[in-house]
């Protein structure tokens, strides 16, 4: 067979492949047939899709909608609840101060007398009030909310309010450190990162945090303290020589200068103000008035108490020191006082805070006499009679 004869085993009708950069030709009809038919499947596939969406809407919108606002309202409540370590108490469970109010009411149905409690309950209600007025919803709240809802509203706040005393503890006790070397020069500079050295094994510190009754400067109290021997115990009944004015003291007189100290000033402004107006505390400050927030003022001296010392982590008991029980005898100097005298010296305390955090305001002074005298009302007045004379003498 020669090789122009075609094989005889070969495919008689065989389609002959053209060149692979071409295309093989198809009817305009086919065409749009195939066309027609993929954007149908096309179309069918959306369709699918969309159902697919709208039941996976229908079914689980509710549960985004809820999960939305269960976020937004922790987000708020956490916002909320930073403030109640500040404003209110520094220790105690919101559920122990709901729970006293809820025994004085119930107590108060039975009998109209006034509710005689302890110290302790008391403490619970000043604070449960205190608490009302910083987050004036909460008490509604309480009364809406089933006890599961509650719970979880109060576990959000307690979360917000222990993550601010965090980040509060943390900021004092790096500013503290460079508030003593700038203030005393110790020869032994504190650093920030490290407490361990801090406490009484340290010279500044251990002056500062040295009860009032006892002269650090003597060397027989000095080691008294260090060794911790019975005669010279560290307890919250003491007032550390930090809260005082100029860090001194009259024996004779311990209420003068009481709460009075720069550095008192500082970590309240650092907490409550800003960090850049920490920086003076010798001067007045500018803003308004601290009267109706004055439980803002002694948390300062819980915070720096801590700083001051060589404990590491935030707890109740240092040694023989309950910050706890320390706190209460801060709320009890201002709240619980003898009796009228003792108020107005409370009262001048705080105006003396007040003018240091906030400046000194006049508004009360600018009667309408004196405004009558200022320039502004002088101008209307100058005005006012230009334009009536320039009538007259038309």
């Amino acid at each position: 067979m020669s090789a122009s004869e075609p094989d005889s085993g070969a495919l008689p009708h065989a389609l002959a492949l053209p060149d692979i950069s071409g295309a093989v030709p198809t009817s305009s009809e086919a065409r749009a047939k195939r066309c027609i038919a993929a954007l149908e499947d096309e179309l069918q596939t959306m369709k699918q899709e969309k159902g697919t969406k709208q039941r996976f809407v229908a079914c689980h919108l509710p549960r985004c909608l809820f999960l939305i606002d269960a976020r937004r309202k922790t987000t708020y409540y956490v916002a909320q609840g930073r403030a109640v370590r500040r404003m209110t108490v520094l220790y105690t469970g919101l559920e122990d101060l709901i729970a006293e109010n809820d025994h004085r009411y119930e107590q108060a149905m039975v009998d109209d007398d006034m509710v005689e409690g302890t110290t302790e309950q008391d403490h619970l209600q000043r604070g449960y009030l205190v608490l009302a007025q910083t987050l004036p919803w909460i008490h509604s709240k309480l009364a809406e909310l089933d006890a599961d809802e509650a719970e979880d509203m109060l576990k959000k706040i307690k979360r917000g309010a222990d993550a601010a005393r965090g980040d509060n503890t943390s900021t004092l006790k790096d500013l503290v450190a460079a508030w003593v070397n700038q203030d005393f020069r110790p020869s032994s500079l504190l650093r920030s990162n490290d407490k361990y050295l801090r406490g009484f094994v340290h010279d500044i510190c251990g002056m500062l945090l040295c009860p009032a009754e006892w002269d650090w400067t003597d060397d027989c109290v000095k080691a008294g303290i260090r060794d911790r021997t019975s005669d010279f115990i560290v307890s919250e009944n003491s007032w550390p020589v930090f809260v005082y004015e100029n860090y001194s003291l009259d024996e004779n007189n311990l209420e003068q200068g009481l709460f009075m100290s720069k550095i008192l000033v500082q970590a309240f402004k650092a907490v409550f103000t800003s960090l850049s107006s920490a920086r003076e505390a010798d001067g007045d400050g500018d803003g308004a008035d601290i009267l109706e927030n004055n439980r803002c003022a002694r948390r300062a001296l819980n915070q720096v108490r801590f700083a001051l010392s060589s404990v590491s982590s935030w707890r109740t008991i240092d040694g023989d020191f309950n910050y706890e029980v320390f706190w209460n005898n801060i709320v009890d100097f201002f709240e619980d006082v003898p009796g009228p005298v003792a108020q107005r010296r409370v009262s001048k305390l705080l105006e003396w805070w007040t003018r240091k955090i906030f400046g000194k305001n006049h508004r009360e002074d600018l009667t309408p006499e004196v405004v009558s005298k200022m320039s502004v009302t002088a101008l209307a007045e100058q005005r006012k009679r230009l334009e009536d004379a320039a009538f007259d003498s038309d």
